[in-house]
């Protein structure tokens, strides 16, 4: 078993409804965002690879741009701009075209902060 990692950076904005700090919050900030996503399982016999890298690189790529210098806010699916939602919100995006798709992590490189999605659980 073979687990295979890479990573995108994106710059986003957006505000959120909280209790705590609730004026910085509420107003329009933004930060940079590190996201990895993980693919895990077997290297395909004929490639030698668990997935072509281009494919992969490609898929983060449009994920990347759906995200970058955006307002968080106004993204459809999204829901509040959270780094638990930027997860899902990832994982929703590459999961049809990588079955073997493992984990997403969303990390805030500045406060030291990050989430990872492991994907539904099953019913």
């Amino acid at each position: 078993m073979y687990e295979l990692t890479k990573q995108f950076r994106f710059d986003a904005a957006h505000t959120l409804l909280r209790d705590v700090e609730a004026d910085g919050s509420r107003r329009i900030h933004g930060h940079s965002y590190r996201a990895e996503v993980t693919l895990r399982g077997a290297p395909d016999p004929a490639s030698g690879m668990i997935i072509d890298t281009r494919i992969l690189a490609d898929k983060l790529e449009e994920t990347r741009c759906a995200l970058d210098h955006r307002f968080l806010d106004e993204i459809n699916d999204l829901g509040p701009g959270t780094m638990e939602n930027l997860c899902s919100f990832i994982w929703r995006r590459l999961e049809p075209d990588i079955p073997s798709l493992h984990s997403v992590t969303v990390l805030r490189d500045s406060t030291a902060d990050r989430v990872t999605y492991y994907g539904e659980s099953p019913a």
